[in-house]
């Protein structure tokens, strides 16, 4: 089931009224939490719920038994048990395919034949969000950020909550499960909120995203695109891709304000970023703290001088990377970022040039070295990241390419414009403010957007497939 579907837009509404019905009894709104987002995720395939329902018993066992263990010894193996039993598990569903043809190739290289067996499984979609999550909440009673739940229906609702299920934001525990834990108010205020994210959200993915996808397609499925193409067609990945995932996360973030539930943003306009830090810290919020506070920590960070911070640095990309998917592109993408935050570090930390460039050419180096990071994530193989980037060397422009260049041009100016009003105001909600006829106007055209541009047959949302 995906938000840009008619059958969510029929599921949520019978969902809201229910909801309404039962909101002031906890119990009896957390079962309907979890029944809803069972039945929203098993949609799919309803084979993976039992997938989804033992990763949350598992890991609601684990921060249980936690809580209890004193000795350092015995919290120290249940912790690692439960990294085994969930990364074991995203590791056979999403990479062991992967490593074995890789394997395979490699031994191949060096004139060893190996008939290794794949297993050919279908991902279960989400699984790489609800996994984090999961294991941040075990980690954060690990190290006693927390305590540890004793109550399993609120657990069940924290790890399955469907407006974040499937692609995000990963959630905290210490910030959603205590709001499973008690009475919310809706407000008015929320309502409003959560009406603007959902279509704000809806636009970008419907009206933006799936019309920048044909422009994408057209020079990456090419065989013999040459520059001016590849950096257009590039720069229309960039903002495909923003579109689409922001706007799930805005759409899953206005549902959630419409239950009443505040979930974090994902998203803070990262192409306005000044430095590659910076747009870390706007770009994927919810798994670039995760890979900071849980991976790049535990590694040591920067308390262990300066070369072994820039190898945490570099491990912690490429992972993150991995995480994306099980291809060597991502890892590339990963290693590419990782190599860039390095200097970025380097530069800030020993140059003392870092304040010196003007705000405008901060955002355009940071942009374009971003914009090859996306060459090297959307390309389907290596050989195609050699084509691509070999063809930047050609600047004959096809006749074709005016036209194309227009359509771009068209479609991000929505964006364009809507985003330089955020960053005017240091505020994404900021067409909340406007005046009521301004905000409802400007409501009423993204809705006309939306229906014209809705499809029949729902386009998935990029991030699904990670």
């Amino acid at each position: 089931m995906s938000f840009n579907s008619t059958v969510f837009l029929q599921f949520f509404a019978g969902f809201l009224l229910l909801y309404y019905l039962c909101r002031s009894c906890l119990v009896a709104r957390n079962v309907l939490i979890v029944a809803g987002s069972y039945l929203f995720y098993g949609w799919w395939d309803y084979r993976f719920l039992g997938l989804l329902v033992f990763s949350s018993l598992f890991d609601y066992s684990a921060g249980r038994l936690l809580d209890r263990a004193q000795k350092r010894r015995s919290r120290k193996a249940i912790l690692w048990l439960s990294l085994t039993v969930n990364l074991g598990l995203l590791g056979l569903f999403k990479y062991y395919d992967f490593f074995v043809e890789s394997l395979t190739v490699m031994l191949a290289g060096w004139h060893i034949d190996v008939q290794a067996r794949t297993l050919g499984i279908v991902l279960p979609v989400g699984i790489s969000f609800y996994t984090f999550q999961s294991m941040s909440y075990v980690i954060d009673v690990y190290r006693r950020d927390m305590k540890a739940t004793s109550n399993l229906l609120s657990y069940l609702a924290y790890v399955s909550f469907f407006p974040q299920l499937v692609a995000g934001p990963i959630q905290r525990g210490h910030h959603l499960l205590p709001q499973l834990e008690r009475t919310l108010a809706i407000t008015r205020a929320m309502l409003a909120e959560g009406l603007w994210l959902i279509l704000w959200g809806l636009f970008k993915k419907v009206v933006l995203a799936d019309n920048l996808a044909p422009l994408v397609d057209l020079v990456y499925d090419h065989p013999s695109a040459t520059g001016p193409a590849v950096v257009l067609g590039t720069v229309a990945f960039a903002f495909q891709i923003y579109c689409d995932f922001s706007g799930y996360s805005d759409i899953a973030r206005g549902t959630a304000k419409w239950l009443g539930f505040d979930i974090v943003a994902n998203f803070n306009l990262p192409y306005a970023a000044t430095d590659l830090r910076d747009f870390w810290r706007r770009w994927h919020i919810s798994l670039s703290s995760w890979l900071r506070d849980y991976l790049y920590v535990s590694l040591g960070g920067n308390r262990r001088g300066t070369a072994r911070t820039y190898v945490n640095v570099l491990l912690t990309m490429l992972l993150g990377g991995l995480w994306h998917g099980a291809a060597w592109n991502y890892v590339l993408w990963g290693a590419w970022h990782g190599a860039g935050l390095m200097l970025n570090r380097g530069w800030q930390e020993h140059s003392g040039l870092s304040g010196r460039l003007p705000a405008g050419l901060a955002r355009l180096a940071t942009f374009l070295f971003v914009l090859y990071g996306w060459l090297l994530f959307r390309a389907g193989s290596f050989a195609q990241i050699c084509s691509l980037t070999g063809a930047l060397k050609h600047w004959t422009a096809p006749a074709w390419l005016m036209h194309y260049a227009l359509n771009l041009v068209l479609l991000l100016l929505p964006l364009a414009l809507m985003e330089a009003w955020q960053r005017k105001n240091n505020n994404v909600l900021a067409p909340l403010n406007a005046p009521a006829w301004v905000r409802n106007g400007l409501q009423g055209l993204l809705l006309l957007g939306i229906l014209l541009f809705w499809e029949k047959h729902s386009v998935p949302f990029i991030y699904f497939q990670f």
